[in-house]
């Protein structure tokens, strides 16, 4: 691509991005300088950066105001319990994100984040990404931001034909050939936004896009990014156990490593498919099956229901959680499910 048509890929990006930037409560309008005398600024960014990790925007949206709203600074994250926090980031998935979301909170309680990108990927839970977006979009520093609707952009408009995720070094050297030396943010953004509304994986809208006679792949823009095959996700059985006692449900605090760490849950088996010991003696009865699809596995749970003997133990980390506020335990999205299923078969039982 020619040098007059790299200066004009960025001048139509900021040009189209002033006129059709997506309205986000964590997001500084186009043109309009950053608030750098808000201490709390660089919070926002961060907090929303790591929530869009492997999540939609408009999944994040609710959870982002409900985490500003109670933990208004980055010291307040800091000083929550583990547990509140989990609790509170129920749903969005990903969980290990949430474990270094406090660690890094903790981290920069009292000094705040640092500018410098080196500096930043130090930090918990902070890739190369995510220290250029926080440089770029809280700082206003020249940074190279990649994320997945760059990529594809970026795929096209230069016909890249290696196919990911081998492509990945090659489409970060043209990010940086192609990002202007002033509003490097506002251009990210720019893009970020082309790939969300216009630049779409499936039936781009090419005829409005402000870059269309520039891009190499135009005539087959669908092709970009390039792709291997998928491997076939395995598929996991398991069993988990649903135990009531005095009006209140076992739930067990999961180990901190590992899927779901640290999460507050129903008892379950390794989900291993071998042979599953029931966490307290009770009459069992079979309540129905729930699945869940994980990003390397799908997992099927049979779901066991029943009351607990008199004077059983608890086992390790387990408590007695009301059941008329499991709805308030934060459960994961998977034992939310098999939660719901037990309810629904109780009531229609009555």
């Amino acid at each position: 691509m020619a040098v007059d048509s790299l200066s004009e890929v960025s001048h139509r990006i900021l040009d189209w991005y002033d006129a059709n930037a997506r309205v986000l409560p964590w997001r500084n309008p186009p043109g309009k300088p950053l608030p750098l005398d808000d201490p709390n600024w660089p919070y926002r960014v961060w907090l929303s950066e790591v929530m869009l990790q492997q999540t939609t925007v408009a999944a994040v949206k609710a959870y982002f105001a409900a985490f500003i709203q109670r933990w208004p600074s980055v010291r307040d994250l800091a000083a929550a319990s583990d547990a509140d926090v989990m609790a509170a980031w129920a749903g969005l998935g990903y969980y290990a994100r949430a474990r270094n979301m406090l660690a890094c909170a903790r981290a920069v309680a009292e000094s705040g984040f640092p500018q410098n990108e080196d500096a930043l990927r130090a930090l918990p839970g902070i890739g190369d990404y995510t220290a250029a977006a926080i440089a770029a979009f809280a700082f206003g520093q020249h940074a190279i931001v990649v994320d997945g609707n760059i990529e594809r952009v970026i795929a096209r408009l230069c016909a890249v034909q290696e196919p990911m995720p081998a492509a990945k070094p090659r489409l970060k050297q043209l990010a940086a050939t192609l990002t202007p030396p002033a509003h490097a943010g506002d251009y990210a953004q720019g893009l970020m936004d082309l790939g969300a509304t216009l630049c779409t994986p499936r039936s781009p809208a090419c005829a409005i896009c402000p870059i269309n006679h520039l891009c190499a792949g135009r005539t087959d823009a669908e092709r970009f990014p390039v792709k291997l095959p998928k491997k076939a996700r395995p598929d996991r059985t398991g069993t988990a156990w649903w135990v009531e006692r005095d009006g209140h449900i076992l739930l067990v605090r999961r180990p901190d490593k590992g899927l779901l760490g640290g999460m507050l849950a129903l008892p379950s088996c390794d989900w291993k498919g071998g042979g599953a010991t029931a966490p307290v003696r009770a009459n069992w009865q079979r309540a129905g099956d729930i699945s869940h699809v994980f990003t390397h596995f799908s997992l099927t749970l049979e779901i066991l229901s029943g009351q607990a003997e008199t004077g059983c133990t608890l086992p390790p980390g387990g408590e007695w959680w009301p059941k008329d506020r499991i709805a308030e335990a934060g459960l994961p999205t998977l034992f939310a499910k098999a939660a719901t299923l037990v309810l629904s078969m109780q009531e229609e039982s009555l």
